[in-house]
């Protein structure tokens, strides 16, 4: 069962309203669901991407998780501005810091479509992401996640997400980012995201959960073009908290509790 922390309504608008005369709008399939903490100088660029998504009928939910910053005001401002670009949109925010798994839960909870694609709040989708995810989805009707390559861009450059779905490929790391299109049901059967006790609300969430969905025999598709763009830069999430030394081993340890199946490498390894 998925978690729905306490939050406020910042602003909704459910179903899309319509002139007479005009045709009702098609039901959406997806929803984007954006987790915004602190990345007020990225959003408005992130829901741009979403707004110019060749995939028509789309549901916006962002969940703002107690930012210091400037960000719910900037994201209200955009998502009022542009909400007739959504079926329906959702900007809520958290009473209090949860954290990234916590306010992809609340959004996934919030959302009603049968698919959910991940969005974090300072990465960008090229505008056929969502709509070529979903085709490839469609097409394989016992696959739980679409996954594009992600081109990295900022302080680091490269690919990812460009392999085939395996146990054996996740055994040493994790290899699919977070920008997935995922069927809400397989996120509701792992209860969502995960927090991991060794950096508490911050690190590897992804990969938790990928690794969930395969102890469950759930898999996901490649989808084998350059989608979506994945900021790098020193005040990212993993960069600030998973990856430092010192949480490294305590997050190998605690992943290899929960699934045993992993090869991930010991205190002795990492400093070898």
């Amino acid at each position: 069962m998925l978690n729905i922390s306490p939050h406020q309504s910042i602003f909704s608008q459910v179903g899309k309203r319509f002139s007479a005369g005009k045709a009702v709008p098609t039901p959406s399939k997806v929803t984007v669901c954006i987790s915004l903490y602190n990345y007020q100088e990225y959003i408005t660029n992130t829901l741009d991407s979403v707004r110019q998504q060749t995939q028509p009928a789309l549901d916006l939910i962002v969940v703002e998780d107690r930012s210091s910053d400037n960000s719910l005001a900037v994201a209200r401002d955009w998502i009022i501005h542009y909400a007739e670009r959504f079926n329906t949109v959702h900007l809520v925010q958290h009473e209090q810091n949860q954290g990234l798994s916590a306010a992809r839960n609340t959004a996934i909870s919030l959302s009603k479509t049968p698919n959910i694609f991940i969005l974090d709040a300072d990465n960008l989708l090229y505008p056929r992401c969502i709509q070529r995810c979903l085709v490839a989805l469609e097409a394989d009707p016992q696959a739980s996640v679409a996954y594009p390559i992600v081109e990295k861009f900022g302080e680091e450059t490269g690919l990812m997400g460009n392999v085939v779905w395996t146990r054996d490929r996740f055994k040493h790391r994790n290899c699919i980012d977070a920008m997935s299109l995922i069927r809400k049901p397989a996120l509701v059967a792992v209860d969502g995201y995960s927090v991991l006790n060794a950096v508490g609300k911050l690190g590897w969430e992804d990969y938790q959960l990928w690794c969930k969905f395969i102890d469950r025999d759930f898999y996901g598709i490649p989808v084998p073009e350059i989608l979506a763009r994945y900021r790098t830069h020193k005040t990212s999430m993993l960069n600030s908290i998973s990856n430092q030394r010192d949480n490294i081993e305590k997050l190998h340890q605690e992943m290899m509790q929960h699934h045993p199946w992993l090869e991930l490498p010991i205190e002795a390894q990492l400093t070898a």
